[in-house]
C-alpha cells in the first residue's frame, strides 16, 4: 500500500492549501535530483513528494482522497455504480464492498462486474461483514529497530455510522450520513509497538484494528508496514551490521589495536593482526541486530571491515624509511630473476 499522502508531507489531514505548497516547496528543494546527484533514494523520495502533491493540491482530487484513500482514482465508477443502485432499489439491497472493484474472478468480482452486483444479478445478504484490512507504513532509524521503538498512528478508518446503527438505512431511507454505507470516516490515535529486531518489511499486526465491518460485522486487522531508514555508519545485512573501521598503515603491517564503536554507542577495542589487507573483516559476536525469531536475546554480528589509512604527509625521516623498503624490496625482485 502506498504511503499516505499527507504523511509524506507531513501534514495532517486538515492541512491548508497554503501549508501544502510550503510543505511541498521545503520538501522538494531537500529531496531533488541536482541536488542529491546519484542518490537514488533523493529520487524516490522526490517522486514520492511530488505524487502527493499532485494531488493535495488539486482540491477536487484531494476531495476525492480524503474519502477513498489510494484507491480515489476510481470514485467515480463507485458513485455511478451506487447512483445507479439506489435509482434501482439496489443500494438498499446490498452493502457496497470497495474491494469488488480490484478483485478477479467469476462473476460478481472485478471493475466490469460492478454493476451487476448493484442490478440484482450479484446481490448479497444483509448479514454482517468482516470490515477491510488496512495496512499503513511508518519508518524507523536502524538505532529504533535495535532497540525497539513506538509509533503514535493518526489514522482515518471507516466507523460504523452512528446515526444508523451501520444499517444505512433511516426509517426505510438511505441513511444522509454515510449515504448507505453504513460506515463513516473518523479519525484515529493508535499506538503500536514495534518490534526489536525489525526489518524492512516487517508487518507488525493488530488484531481487530482495521475498518469497521458492515451492519455490525467483526473489524478488519490493521497491518503496520516498517521500513528502516539508511544508516550513515553501519550497513545491515539481514542480523549482521557492517561498519567500517580506518587503520593506520602501520598498524595493518605491523599490528596493533584500534577501537570499533557498536550500535548503542560503545567503544570496544580490537586487535588488527599484522599484515591484515585493506577491506578485510573482523567479526564480532553478539554484537549485531536481534533477532526476530523469537530466541531470547539472540543477536547477529557486527563485522568490522578495515580501511587501511595512509598518511598524509611524511616526514623526512618517514620519507626515508620508506625509500629504504622500496630499495630493499627492489633488490629482492633482483635476487629472484635467474642468472
Amino acid at each position: 500500500m502506498a504511503r499516505d499522502y499527507y504523511e509524506v508531507l507531513g501534514l495532517g489531514r486538515g492541512a491548508s492549501s497554503k501549508e501544502i505548497k510550503q510543505a511541498y516547496r521545503k520538501l522538494a528543494r531537500k529531496h531533488h535530483p541536482d541536488v542529491n546527484p546519484g542518490d537514488k533514494t533523493a529520487e524516490e523520495r522526490f517522486k514520492e513528494i511530488n505524487q502527493a502533491y499532485e494531488v493535495l493540491s488539486d482540491a477536487e482530487k484531494r476531495k476525492k482522497y480524503d474519502r477513498y484513500g489510494e484507491r480515489w482514482e476510481m470514485a467515480e465508477a463507485y458513485e455511478k455504480a451506487r447512483a445507479e443502485a439506489g435509482a434501482s432499489g439496489g443500494w438498499q439491497t446490498y452493502q457496497f464492498d470497495v474491494n469488488d472493484l480490484f478483485r478477479g474472478g467469476g462473476r460478481g468480482h472485478g471493475f466490469d462486474n460492478i454493476f451487476d452486483l448493484f442490478g440484482g444479478a450479484g446481490r448479497r445478504g444483509r448479514g454482517p461483514m468482516r470490515g477491510q484490512n488496512v495496512e499503513y507504513a511508518t519508518e524507523i532509524s536502524l538505532e529504533e529497530a535495535y532497540a525497539g521503538t513506538t509509533r503514535t498512528l493518526q489514522l482515518q478508518s471507516e466507523e460504523t455510522c452512528v446515526t444508523c446503527g451501520g444499517s444505512g438505512e433511516v426509517a426505510g431511507a438511505v441513511c444522509h450520513v454515510c449515504q448507505g454505507q453504513g460506515l463513516v470516516l473518523r479519525p484515529r490515535r493508535l499506538e503500536v509497538k514495534i518490534p526489536a529486531g525489525a526489518r524492512d518489511g516487517t508487518r507488525v499486526r493488530l488484531a481487530n484494528e482495521g475498518n469497521a465491518g458492515a451492519r455490525g460485522g467483526p473489524r478488519g486487522d490493521l497491518y503496520v508496514v516498517v521500513r528502516v531508514q539508511p544508516h550513515p555508519r553501519f550497513e545491515r545485512k539481514g542480523d549482521d551490521l557492517v561498519t567500517d573501521v580506518p587503520v593506520p598503515l602501520d598498524d595493518a603491517v605491523l599490528g596493533g589495536e584500534v577501537e570499533v564503536q557498536t550500535l548503542e554507542g560503545k567503544r570496544i577495542a580490537i586487535t588488527i593482526p599484522p599484515l591484515t589487507q585493506n577491506g578485510r573483516t573482523i567479526r564480532l559476536s553478539g554484537l549485531g541486530m536481534p533477532k526476530l525469531d523469537g530466541k531470547a536475546k539472540a543477536r547477529g554480528d557486527l563485522l568490522a571491515r578495515v580501511r587501511v589509512v595512509l598518511p598524509e604527509k611524511l616526514s623526512d625521516r618517514e620519507r626515508e624509511l620508506f625509500e629504504q623498503l622500496r630499495e630493499e624490496r627492489e633488490k629482492e625482485k633482483e635476487e629472484k630473476i635467474p642468472a
